[in-house]
């Protein structure tokens, strides 16, 4: 039998106020550079991304299961998958408080998408599919990390180059194949999934899957040509070089 709503709701303002303090007190812990002292709150902001990615994300990869379409799931993966809409509840409050709306309205959007998935994860049902979501969280995190080198002023060294690579990977593999796979599923279970929930789940793949793309695009523009084109520059200078001598 399922569990009582509030012990749930209980969770998620748990985990609210638990991010929301990580929020207050990550600058204490890992103190600004210079180069990001102009913007500290966007320093807490990417910290608490960070620390949550690596929670869900991990926390789902352990998780995770083969069939996603159950009523009721074990409470280590109900735990995982409730913890989630803590989570993007802060940001969305941290985002709507610090930053202007012309700024953040693409995450703001995308957060209340999410949350969608949270009100299903709380009603006990589509735990697992919940989960599967949360494996972007592992592209995540070399996401924010890349972010943080950014405003670290580091984006010339081989960390971030190296982190460039692994994002991109990560991307590919846990981001844009698994919104396929839970585009792909929902289109073969649409007899089994109520109207309301499948139209929800339709809506928030239509809507998120060409913004993952679009970033994608951005961060081989940004990222891999940037570290490819000296390369290809550097070997044809030394192929000319040999050619020549």
């Amino acid at each position: 039998m399922p569990m009582a709503l509030g012990p749930d709701l209980l969770l998620v303002a748990g985990s609210f106020a638990a991010f929301r303090l990580l929020n207050r007190g990550v600058e204490r812990l890992m103190p600004p550079p210079p180069s990001a002292r102009r913007n500290r709150w966007k320093w807490r902001n990417i910290w608490t991304s960070l620390a949550h990615s690596v929670l869900s994300g991990g926390g789902a990869l352990a998780g995770v299961q083969v069939v996603p379409y159950r009523s009721s799931w074990p409470s280590p993966s109900l735990l995982r998958a409730s913890l989630f809409p803590g989570y993007f509840l802060e940001d969305f409050v941290d985002m709507l408080c610090n930053q202007k709306l012309h700024q953040s309205w693409e995450l703001l959007f995308h957060h209340s998408v999410i949350v969608c998935f949270g009100i299903a994860v709380l009603l006990h049902q589509y735990v697992g599919f919940a989960l599967v979501a949360l494996l972007v969280e592992i592209n995540s995190i070399f996401l924010h990390l890349r972010q943080i080198l950014l405003m670290a002023d580091l984006v010339h060294t081989t960390c971030y180059r190296l982190n460039s690579i692994i994002n991109l990977g990560t991307y590919v593999v846990f981001r844009i194949a698994t919104l396929a796979w839970m585009t792909h599923w929902l289109f073969l279970n649409r007899q089994h999934v109520p109207l309301a929930t499948y139209t929800v789940g339709t809506v928030g793949m239509a809507i998120m899957t060409p913004m993952n793309i679009i970033l994608f695009y951005r961060l081989l523009r940004s990222d891999f040509f940037n570290i490819v084109s000296p390369l290809l520059f550097w070997i044809h200078k030394h192929h000319c070089e040999f050619l020549t001598s």
